[in-house]
Parts: structure tokens; sequence; C-alpha cells
């Protein structure tokens, strides 16, 4: 059985690897996982479609997708307006990452908050719900009213994770953006504006158990998800194993053997064959792969010898 990776996921607010073909793996705070990178990273297609050539993709692309395929998914997105008259309720939302890096976005209502556990937003606040072309003109007008973007690269969101204000200045940081918000003329007529609520994802992440609101106490996780070093890529052979202690968004956190916490970047993971490797070199927290920098905001099988596998941890 292959167990080719696609992807993160936030099922229910907790992080699962899904594979090819429907299967997941938890992923539980706390716990040893290990994976050996297999042959070639192959492209994932497109709209639910397997790529015809199964074409190889670049091991740093953060999309597994041919140029074709990339077209394709593109084509019919909601991000490029691709179904502008998609049924379905939308709903408008700020996402707060760190001080001063707050984005507005929108989602499909019936996602709910995982479009934001998904881009790693530490806490987030909705603003309006409607249709889908009243919630995207009323983003373009926040997003320029308010001075923020619509995008923040996963660099400086790793970069200012290190150092997180408490949920009191998160909660204040969206709620004067709110207000400022909610008072602007132009909204679209169809949307309807949502009384404020700040939601906190430290205690989703691993940093920490959320209270009334606030994050507080201690878990596994990191305090605020400070890392040493990132995991851009892999490599035919290549092995990554460590202590799982806290996810945000796309990236998990390993505490590996030498004492570094490492974040890997699942988006490079979609599309490679992964073998777990057995339980004392996962334990061993063994990194075979490039290991990059953070960049600042300014072994054995696991398949029992040839044997199918039931999971990959």
């Amino acid at each position: 059985m292959e167990w080719r990776c696609a992807g993160l996921g936030w099922p229910g607010g907790v992080p699962v690897l899904r594979w090819a073909g429907g299967r997941s793996s938890a992923l539980a705070y706390g716990r040893v996982i290990g994976f050996r990178a297999v042959g070639e990273r192959r492209c994932v297609g497109a709209r639910g479609n397997p790529c015809p050539l199964r074409a190889v993709v670049p091991a740093r692309a953060t999309q597994a997708r041919c140029p074709e395929c990339a077209r394709l998914d593109r084509a019919f997105s909601v991000a490029a307006d691709g179904v502008p008259d998609d049924p379905r309720t939308y709903r408008v939302y700020l996402a707060w990452f760190g001080a001063g890096l707050v984005k507005v976005g929108i989602t499909a209502e019936e996602r709910g908050a995982v479009r934001l556990l998904e881009q790693g937003a530490v806490a987030f606040c909705w603003l309006g719900r409607g249709p889908l072309m009243a919630a995207r003109r009323t983003e373009e007008l926040l997003r320029a009213a308010l001075r923020v973007p619509d995008r923040v690269p996963y660099a400086r969101k790793r970069a200012v994770r290190g150092a997180l204000p408490g949920w009191a200045e998160r909660a204040r940081e969206l709620a004067e953006l709110y207000r400022r918000a909610v008072v602007l003329e132009g909204w679209a007529e169809a949307l309807e504006r949502v009384e404020f609520e700040a939601v906190d994802h430290s205690a989703a992440f691993g940093w920490g158990e959320a209270v009334g609101g606030a994050a507080v106490g201690a878990t596994v996780g990191t305090p605020a998800g400070a890392a040493d070093g990132v995991v851009r890529e892999l490599v035919d052979g290549g092995v990554v194993a460590g202590r799982l202690v806290s996810a945000a968004g796309p990236d998990l956190y390993l505490a590996v053997a030498d004492g570094r916490v490492l974040v890997v970047d699942t988006r490079v993971l979609v599309g490679w064959e992964l073998v777990g490797v057995d339980a004392g070199a996962a334990a061993g927290g063994g990194v075979t792969v490039p290991v990059e920098a953070v960049r600042g905001a300014a072994g054995g099988s696991g398949s029992g010898g040839g044997g199918e596998q039931d999971g990959l941890f």
C-alpha cells in the first residue's frame, strides 16, 4: 500500500496528516513521529482528478502540481473568482498572526474556523456573512480602508510566533480593527455584519489551554511557536523524525535529538511517498534532509521488512 502525502488538515480543530485515497493519520502532541521519503515527488492532479502524466514536481514547491494541473485547479478556484455563482454563504474575517500582523479574508460559512486553522491564525474574529461576491467586494473595501493585506507569507508568520503578546493584546488589536471595519461605508448591501467575538487558537496549536478566551497554562507545545530551523524540502531517502510539540497552519514543530525544535512545512510533503521509520529511529529524532534558518519578519522502514503497514505513525 502506497502512502503518498496529501497534506495537513484540521478536521474538528485537530491536526491530521492526509493521504492519497482518503486515509488520514491523527497527530497527537507529545507523540514521537518519523518518516522517510521514497522515490520522487509527484503531481497530485487537480479537482479530485489524478495527474495523467504523474509528473515530477520540484521538491521546494509549496504546491505539488505540474503547470497544467495548476492551471486547471486555479480555473475553478474561489480565490481566483473562478466560481462567481457559488450559492454558498461566505464569511469575511480578520486573522491575527502576531502584533501588527493581521489579514482580511473570506471563507465558506460551512467550513467554520477550519480555514483559519489551516492558515495558522493565532486569533481571529468574524466581520460579516453573505453571498460570495458581496463578501469579496467587502473584503476588498476592508483591505484598502484598514490597510491590511489579504495574504501573509508563511515565513513572516513563523518569524513572529517566537514572541507573541498575550491574549489581552491580541483581542484588543482585533477589537480595534473590528470597530473601524463595521462603521465603514461601502459594505455590500447583501453582507450582514456579525457581532464581535475574538477566538484564540493557542490550545489547538498546542501552546496552552484556552480558558475564557485566554490561553493559559503550559502543555507539551512550545510556549509561542519558537523554532530553530525549517524543513522546506525532502530528498529521496531523507528522514524526518522527532517528538511533535505543536502545530500551526501547515507547520509541524518537532523536537529533535540534538535539542533543536524544527518546523516541518507540510506543504512540501505533499506528493511524496512516505514510509514510517521504526520506533527506535523516530525516538532518536534523526533529520537527514536540508534544514534552513527561520527567516525574520523584515533509517529503518516501518513496513515490517516489505510487508504492508497499517498506518504511517
